[in-house]
């Protein structure tokens, strides 16, 4: 009996023990958190480690506080006792690797990503830490490589899509191609057009040099009655780790084009896979020319990209907008996917319809398109796109107008 009443009297002992060592952690962590009283909240977790030596949160609750107090080295031991005790403290790796990062050490952050990966397989934060520790070190190259085993992993994060595609145009490489478009027209007499482009496209680190050729020959009741060449040079470049601008120009001395285009846009990347540009385009033409203000916004969206881009185009006297529509959905690289646009009115980013802007400019158009773009044995890029315009050619007048486009490209 005598036994019996001892056993009862330490098992109290030990749950009591417990419970005074459970509010112990509690005053601790509100001495840390709400208090940022760190030295009381140091004394209290080093006296719960004595009395529980057993109890790991203590002994990460103390590296917490040295990490805090920037004692980084009683830190680091800290978190690593409680990572060779129990793996299953993701907190334990979260510090450490922020540790590390701050201290610049990015082989031992990216050995610590490794051992937090293997324990913790589903926690997506470790995956992405090891992205981070890349982009501090500006290993773009191996930074890309990862994304790509990383995008296979999480195919519909956002921001991961965005920044592999912001990598990709970094990637060294030249292309060279042709473009064709054919348009035919609803009114008797009057078309067709024909639009064709050779283009040397050429990507490198900082961003990406395209310089273009175009010719266009306009035909009506089965004549040529306008064809010319222009001339059109444009960059792509990066201005941050998040943003880059567009820069091109374009002249000619034929009708068929505008004497003169010029246009700048700057772009800049957002979390979550959004993306606003803002930008101006200048257009001459042999009686006009148009001031232009460019606004958009675009979202990924898993394997969709979509973005509205507005145009507040400005004539002689008036303003006139034009609005356009663009879904893309990626089936692979960025140079494969199906695209759907829809638009009003008339911008000066369109290149067909480029040499009579001072004409449409004021008048109606709705327009829809589809098209289908594919990369091929990894050096060739095809393209076809089909296009809708209802135009309206004079007040209260409208003709029907259909786009069948073609690309060709090789990638070297």
């Amino acid at each position: 009996m005598l036994f019996f009443l001892f056993g009862i009297a330490s098992n109290n002992l030990i749950v009591a023990q417990k419970i005074d060592v459970d509010n112990l952690l509690k005053e601790a962590i509100n001495d840390v958190n709400k208090d940022k009283n760190y030295d009381s909240g140091l004394k209290k977790s080093q006296l719960g480690i004595n009395l529980a030596p057993d109890y790991l949160d203590f002994y990460l609750l103390s590296g917490r506080i040295y990490q805090l107090k920037q004692k980084n080295d009683s830190a680091r031991y800290y978190f690593n006792y409680v990572i060779d005790k129990n793996a299953a403290y993701e907190d334990a790796f979260s510090y450490l690797i922020t540790l590390d990062l701050e201290e610049k050490k990015y082989a031992d952050a990216e050995i610590t990503i490794d051992k937090a990966i293997a324990a913790h397989p589903e926690n997506k934060g470790f995956y992405l830490k090891k992205m981070i520790v890349y982009q501090l070190q500006k290993d773009e190259k191996k930074e890309y490589q990862y994304l790509k085993t990383l995008h296979s992993k999480y195919p519909e994060d956002n921001e991961i899509k965005q920044r592999l595609f912001i990598l990709e145009l970094k990637i060294n490489s030249d292309r060279v191609g042709v473009n064709y478009s054919f348009t035919t027209f609803d009114r008797d007499g009057y078309g067709p057009w024909h639009l064709g482009s050779v283009q040397h496209i050429r990507e490198r680190s900082w961003g990406s040099l395209i310089g273009r050729i175009s010719y266009a020959d306009r035909f009506s009741a089965g004549e040529s009655v306008a064809n010319g060449i222009q001339y059109e040079g444009e960059s792509y470049f990066f201005t941050g780790k998040n943003s880059y601008s567009y820069v091109g120009a374009a002249f000619s001395q034929d009708p068929v084009f505008p004497k003169l285009r010029l246009g700048y846009s700057y772009f800049q990347n957002f979390t979550k896979g959004w993306e606003a540009d803002l930008g101006i385009r200048y257009i001459k033409t042999t009686d006009s020319q148009f001031s232009t203000a460019v606004l958009g916004v675009g979202k990924y969206l898993d394997s969709y990209w979509i973005n509205l881009r507005t145009y507040i185009q400005k004539g002689q006297n008036n303003f006139y907008p034009a609005f356009t529509l663009t879904s893309r959905y990626y089936l692979n690289t960025r140079f494969d996917y199906i695209t759907v646009i829809a638009g009003y009115g008339t911008s000066p980013d369109e290149r067909t319809t480029l040499g009579q802007i001072d004409q449409r400019i004021a008048l109606d158009s709705y327009r829809i398109s589809g098209g289908y773009y594919r990369l091929f044995s990894d050096h060739f890029i095809t393209g076809i796109q089909m296009g809708y315009n209802n135009q309206e050619y004079a007040p209260g007048l409208m003709q029907n107008e259909l786009e069948l486009s073609l690309m060709l490209q090789y990638k070297f």
